[in-house]
């Protein structure tokens, strides 16, 4: 038996997706009991959370648990709670963990790779069976520019002239779904990116293409970026760490290209122009709960945006962040 946690989260829900596929017997922790009932593959689940786990008697009957909690300044003490409650079962399952490329790499000090640094210290200390998958940032996020870039025809980040290997959140749980029903992953680290490592500008280049528009890049200021974030209502750690974040990204910390997805499921990951027209409707006109980019071209009439602050399983970081820090 398999449990998901994340569940109602844009990877996570694509993974329960390749579970049912796979005939897979698994079960999705939720933290409401209505949000089970919109679940892909009708799975069985368990109403509970990383600070409330569920008992020992039912953590035992999990021989693999998919790991994955949004990025917030209290995850690392969450997802420890969580291990601990998993490990004092007595059961020792293999845990699939989304981690983060550059987790990692001990200079990395952005703040989302600490987190999943830390936990994964915690792991190694508790000996549980463990799997890392460190995704780059998700294509998805880019759903959060949609509004610029349909009304400005602008995409906007503090990215420089950094190269990312944007993956799609649907790759990334097709190596999940992988890892957790087939044996020889233990120890193992995938690096999980895109087919190419891209530019903002290059970026900016595939949505022209692809909606048939002029669509240019602004590398925005980071203290306009900041002033945004914060003017939205995301918390100074999560403001702060998406500065980070693309400090890392400028001095080409995201520049990775992996076979891994290939390696796993023995499909190429999906070109950014590929889930682009996959997305065009969401370009065009988004959803209702989508919120406003956080990353605005710099103009008076835009600072004041109202946003709210997004928490997604998948990810990563709010609003433009990384699949990968989730």
């Amino acid at each position: 038996m398999i449990l998901v946690t994340g569940a109602t989260g844009r990877v996570g829900y694509h993974v329960l997706e390749a579970l049912a596929d796979a005939g897979a017997e698994t079960t999705a922790m939720v933290r409401v009991e209505a949000k089970a009932a919109d679940l892909p593959g009708a799975p069985a689940h368990v109403v509970a959370s990383f600070d409330d786990p569920p008992p020992a008697e039912v953590l035992r009957g999990f021989d693999r648990v998919f790991l994955l909690s949004p990025a917030d300044e209290e995850q690392t003490v969450l997802e420890t709670v969580f291990i601990d409650a998993l490990a004092a079962a007595g059961h020792r399952p293999h845990i699939v963990k989304i981690a983060a490329d550059g987790f990692a790499d001990p200079d990395c000090e952005v703040r989302f790779m600490r987190s999943h640094r830390d936990v994964a210290m915690h792991l190694d200390a508790v000996g549980l069976p463990v799997t890392y998958l460190a995704p780059s940032i998700y294509m998805e996020n880019l759903l959060a520019t949609a509004e610029t870039i349909r009304e400005d025809g602008v995409l906007a980040a503090p990215a420089g002239r950094g190269r990312v290997g944007f993956v799609a959140a649907a790759d990334v749980a097709a190596v999940a779904a992988k890892v957790l029903t087939s044996g020889d992953h233990d120890g193992a680290t995938y690096v999980l990116t895109g087919p190419e490592a891209l530019t903002y500008k290059d970026v900016a280049a595939r949505i022209s293409a692809v909606f048939a528009r002029q669509v240019d890049y602004q590398d925005q200021p980071p203290k306009r970026t900041r002033e945004l974030l914060l003017g939205s209502g995301l918390s100074h750690w999560n403001a702060d760490g998406t500065l980070e974040l693309f400090e890392w990204i400028r001095h080409g910390g995201e520049a990775t290209v992996t076979a891994d997805v290939r390696k796993v499921t023995g499909a190429d990951p999906r070109p950014v122009q590929d889930w682009l027209g996959k997305e065009r409707a969401s370009f065009l006109d988004p959803s209702p709960d989508l919120p406003p980019s956080a990353f605005l071209p710099a103009r008076p009439q835009s600072a004041g945006t109202p946003g709210r602050r997004v928490r997604s399983a998948g990810r990563v970081l709010p609003r433009t962040g990384r699949g990968a820090c989730a």
